[in-house]
């Protein structure tokens, strides 16, 4: 199957190329992570899920080693960033750089050997106790200052900064949110004519024939050891897959259009992303997609409750739509509007999923 690119501020049904950074306007805080209530404490206690969302896990998550080495060992990731800031060490050399959601530190290092004037690093998770050792040990402490805290709730002790660098995809490109917070970095810090690392995303829909995984996660509820357990399927279909498929405000409505490159069946969409520096003297960006080496992104997959037949040739159209959940902004509401009237199959559905 092949995906044709979507635009979210264009509703010509062949785009989807989304510059991620819009024009420049003030936020509110959209930042992230409240400390969860006692009525939320309360249903952990009592074991129901239910109203429990990202948020409660998010600052958590990132405070512990693991998932910064998933991050740091994926090399498409860590290697394009550092190819495209000591490739251009004629941007940073006696800059100010600002580095939102520091993690490690690692994005600092690496502008301090492009010859920045000073980073600083903020990040709200415990992660940055261990970064301030780690630039330490690496003799960098004279050049980076990390600063725990929000983004949107710190005093930075300069008005303004050159370069802000960041690594604020999630899964689906834009889940957990934090595109958010290096928008209202931008909007309060970065000097007119500032540079933001990366500064473009595109995001792709293609279809899916995955009936294997489709039994294993979703039709596998209906029997269960000999039990009806169909009643957690609706659940199961409702929440995207983050997997491996083989070879200011982030809300969006967009078209697409995907055409059956041969007669198959279509189990499930799914959607991944490109991310590009273009900013720089050589543009260079990774990609996600099932084709390209593996990312600690993965692809995100949104399974259908029947398959479609399609024949080589036919198309399947609709309508993506995503914005934050009302609870929880770092939470994603998605859904997807398919048309297909083929040979075989016909169907005309709204289908809601939540990522979370």
């Amino acid at each position: 199957m092949s995906g044709t690119k979507r635009n979210a501020d264009d509703d010509s049904i062949d785009a989807v190329e989304n510059d991620v950074l819009p024009p420049t306007k003030k936020m509110s805080d959209g930042g992230g992570g409240s400390e969860r209530s006692n009525q939320e404490g309360q249903q952990q206690i009592n074991g129901n899920n239910d109203n429990l969302t990202s948020k409660d896990y998010y600052f958590d998550s990132y405070s512990h080693h693991g998932i910064h080495e998933e991050m740091l060992k994926d090399q498409v990731r860590t290697r394009t960033y550092q190819m495209a800031i000591l490739n251009n060490k004629h941007l940073f050399e006696g800059k100010i750089v600002l580095d939102v959601g520091c993690g490690t530190g690692i994005l600092s290092m690496f502008a301090v050997q492009a010859g920045a004037a000073h980073v600083y690093g903020v990040d709200c998770s415990g992660i940055i106790e261990s970064a301030r050792r780690i630039v330490r040990d690496n003799g960098m402490e004279d050049k980076i200052t990390l600063i725990k805290g929000k983004i949107e709730e710190i005093d930075l002790p300069i008005k303004d900064v050159d370069i802000i660098v960041s690594e604020w995809m999630g899964y689906f490109l834009l889940y957990e949110s934090m595109l958010n917070t290096v928008l209202y970095a931008r909007d309060k810090w970065l000097k007119p004519g500032g540079i933001i690392f990366p500064d473009k995303a595109v995001m792709y829909i293609s279809a899916l024939e995955d009936e294997q995984m489709k039994y294993e996660r979703i039709d596998f509820w209906e029997n269960v050891y000999g039990f009806d357990m169909s009643a957690l399927k609706e659940a199961a279909l409702k929440e995207p897959v983050v997997d491996i498929v083989d070879p200011k405000d982030l809300s969006f409505s967009s078209q697409f259009r995907i055409q059956a490159e041969r007669s198959d069946y279509v189990h499930a969409f799914v959607a991944y992303f490109e991310c590009a520096f273009t900013n720089i003297h050589k543009p260079l960006g990774f990609s996600t997609s099932p084709q390209s080496k593996y990312t600690h992104w993965k692809q995100t997959i949104f399974y259908l409750s029947e398959p479609l037949t399609v024949c080589e040739g036919e198309e399947i159209t609709g309508r993506i739509i995503c914005k934050p959940n009302v609870g929880n902004v770092r939470d994603l509401d998605i859904a997807l509007d398919v048309k297909f009237d083929g040979s075989h199959s016909k169907v005309d559905k709204h289908i809601e999923y939540r990522l979370r």
